[in-house]
């Protein structure tokens, strides 16, 4: 996982702040609306108003010019691509991650086929 250093983005856990996913989330918006429209327009003007990560907010309320030199700092640190090539050196902390999503050949053994997919 990269960190961000962002006001609605919680830096250790990656979760997100953003007002349509809750506070105002309707089926009318998708997946696709959330990836494509709702987080970059989040990424690119951050809501210091509304944050999870306090001091980016007040860092870029105060000091916007330092708040995007740490932003800078942190994509060199955390986001380049020797950073993200280095990831699946089995280095992961095996706390940061859920087991719900992960698979094992023994559940084959164990569980039963679901059949097939009501349409």
């Amino acid at each position: 996982m990269n960190r961000i250093f962002h006001p609605n983005i919680d830096e250790l856990s990656g979760s997100v702040c953003l007002d349509v996913i809750n506070q105002t989330w309707s089926p009318m918006y998708d997946m696709i609306n959330i990836f494509e429209v709702f987080l970059p327009q989040l990424l690119r003007y951050p809501n210091p108003t509304d944050p999870l990560n306090g001091e980016a907010a007040a860092l870029l309320m105060r000091e916007p010019s330092l708040y995007e030199t740490k932003v800078r700092e942190y994509v060199q640190r955390y986001a380049n691509s020797d950073t993200t090539a280095n990831e699946g050196d089995g280095e992961d902390d095996e706390d940061e991650m859920s087991d719900a999503g992960s698979y094992d050949e023994d559940d084959d053994e164990e569980e039963e086929a679901t059949g097939k997919m009501d349409v």
